[in-house]
């Protein structure tokens, strides 16, 4: 990306240069779009559902820069000569039920023959140009909030090779499937001062671009993170991704792991589900496919935004840790 020339236009708001969600096209003075795209290979199974993780996932970007989704597009790699029409049916289908529960509309697509199934989607939203929420901008001081649980990928590679149940299969997709929009709605009205939603660089991946977009440094509670609890006990059974070998080499110098916990929020209970820190390392690097979102606003507003994300559809939504001033950005996980 680093040769290819950036834009000039005084109107593209957020272009590529500090690997932000989505972009931001100023329209006027009260209107900007929202432009992201996503797709990737089926991580289930049946069709449908796997149609619907990617939508809401494509979705999942405009929710994550503070805006409302309105149209989408289809993208498909189809290997054609392998699989029936009827399949790629069912994938649309679930995406566009995804669609339709964000209140945008699908207009149409593109289909292309390909050697590997693909589908996602390309997404157009709206946000007041200035009101829209970058991945930086967080504050010392803040504290940081996850609306959803970590693990999705350790999960998922566990089913496809035979670690854990298929009982295990419907609270994941449960977790995959549900749109970002309200703990988007709860971040914006209480004025986060920056978002992410974590997927496939890992929660630590995600959270180190918050870092270095504004210069200061995040730590994380080890205690306090949310995770499937299935997750410790395939980690010991060497249960990982390709994208956590990436994250682990590309984090590497970046985050310190303390063993001895603290990190300021003593009213969490030790390391869950018996987890050492290192398995919880494992699973703060581990890529997530349509995780939750990862917001930083003030500490005086902390207590309320998690209240409502607990009243609403966020109900394991976690304070995780803080944002604090330093010379480099880094984390620092206890």
């Amino acid at each position: 990306m680093s040769n290819i020339p950036r834009s000039t236009d005084p109107h593209l708001l957020v272009g590529t240069e500090t690997s932000d969600d989505a972009g931001i096209y100023r329209l006027s003075d009260e209107l900007a779009l929202v432009n992201t795209v996503d797709y990737f290979t089926p991580i289930v199974d049946e069709p449908y559902t796997f149609g619907a993780i990617a939508a809401t996932n494509s979705l999942s970007d405009v929710y994550s820069m503070g805006g409302t989704p309105k149209t989408a597009l289809n993208i498909t790699c189809w290997p054609k000569a392998d699989l029936e029409l009827s399949v790629l049916g069912e994938i649309i289908r679930g995406g566009t039920d995804k669609v339709l529960e964000s209140g945008a509309a699908l207009v149409g697509g593109h289909t292309v023959d390909s050697p590997e199934l693909m589908y996602g989607l390309a997404v157009t939203g709206v946000v007041h140009p200035e009101r829209f929420v970058r991945n930086y901008g967080a504050r010392p001081g803040d504290v940081l909030i996850l609306t959803k649980k970590l693990g999705i990928g350790i999960l998922t590679t566990g089913l496809k090779f035979n670690k854990i149940g298929d009982e295990v299969l419907p609270k994941i997709v449960a977790s995959m499937t549900r749109l970002n929009a309200y703990a988007s709605k709860v971040m914006l009205k209480y004025g986060a001062h920056a978002c992410t939603d974590v997927t496939g660089y890992g929660l630590l991946g995600h959270g180190m671009e918050m870092a270095e977009g504004n210069n200061v440094a995040l730590r994380i509670d080890s205690r306090a993170v949310p995770f499937f609890a299935e997750a410790p006990e395939l980690v010991a059974q060497d249960t990982y991704t390709q994208a956590y070998l990436a994250n682990m080499a590309f984090l590497a110098d970046k985050v310190t792991f303390h063993s001895g916990g603290g990190g300021g929020h003593e009213r969490h209970p030790p390391l869950q589900n018996g987890a050492s820190i290192d398995t919880v390392r494992h699973i703060l690097m581990e890529a997530e496919t349509s995780g939750g979102l990862l917001f930083a606003l003030s500490a005086e507003h902390a207590d309320a935004a998690l209240t409502e994300l607990h009243a609403g559809d966020c109900p394991e939504a976690a304070i995780i840790g803080e944002v604090v001033a330093a010379e480099t950005a880094h984390i620092e996980v206890f």
